[in-house]
């Protein structure tokens, strides 16, 4: 019974049942035997139970006595190193804008401001410079010698062997071909074109780049070819020939 009374102070649990086993004595005793109150088996277990709550009971309210583990606080920086830190980089910065401004000054063409200048001009919208701001070119080389004139409508037009260059730089927009002769549409910007006819040969495909120094086709002399240029829909007569280059009215 006392190893019993031990688990459940271990447990720290009350106790509501016990068993109790009663053992008869081996020898038989003659002598007449001190009276002593008579308990039956259920009253004995009743007086167990109440027992071990009480002994159970008491331990545990002493436990409860005890005061409560306390919370580990958390680690804060100092608020000294933090404003140590905070004012480091206020310097850090301050001196970085203050060399970034004296570059400026002295060093225009430093690594720093070229590197500052390229990504200014990268995040910068892109625009398109108008028609009348673009340098023209001659459609022939120099060294031929065929005749470059213009019509009153604005027309370039030649007759002879002679390689065909572009008016300026652009991307090569149609090739077409009709009765054996080319027709070449270049577009210089999102809205300025240029319109060649009567090409015998066509060295650049659609999509291509020309170059305003580097021919895109071949005249064999034996029909006329016309250069026309476009403002969108609109052909544009804004310009004379200044021998064989084409200049903008000014």
């Amino acid at each position: 019974m006392n190893q019993e009374l031990d688990y459940a102070e271990m447990l720290e649990i009350p106790v509501s049942t016990v068993n109790v086993v009663k053992k008869k004595s081996v020898f038989k005793k003659k002598a007449a035997r001190r009276e002593q109150p008579a308990y039956d088996e259920a009253d004995l277990k009743d007086l167990v139970v109440d027992s071990v709550n009480e002994r159970v009971g008491a331990y545990v309210y002493a436990e409860d006595l005890t005061e409560p583990p306390k919370p580990a606080k958390a680690k804060r920086l100092d608020d000294s190193k933090g404003g140590k830190i905070i004012m480091t980089e206020l310097i850090a910065v301050c001196v970085l804008a203050a060399a970034i401004f004296i570059t400026n000054i002295f060093m225009p063409s430093s690594v720093i401001n070229t590197f500052i200048g390229s990504l200014a001009e990268s995040n910068a919208p892109k625009t398109e410079p108008a028609y009348s701001e673009i340098k023209l070119s001659s459609v022939v080389s120099e060294l031929s010698d065929a005749d470059v004139t213009m019509t009153d409508s604005g027309v370039i037009c030649f007759t002879g062997k002679s390689s065909v260059y572009p008016v300026c730089e652009g991307t090569v927009a149609s090739v077409t071909q009709n009765d054996g002769l080319y027709t070449v549409q270049i577009a210089h910007t999102s809205s300025f074109s240029s319109v060649i006819t009567g090409l015998s040969d066509v060295y650049a495909a659609k999509g291509s780049t020309v170059k305003s120094n580097i021919p895109f086709a071949y005249s064999d002399g034996e029909t006329e070819v016309r250069v026309s240029m476009y403002d969108g829909e609109t052909l544009l007569n804004c310009y004379t020939l200044s021998g064989e280059v084409p200049v903008w009215n000014s």
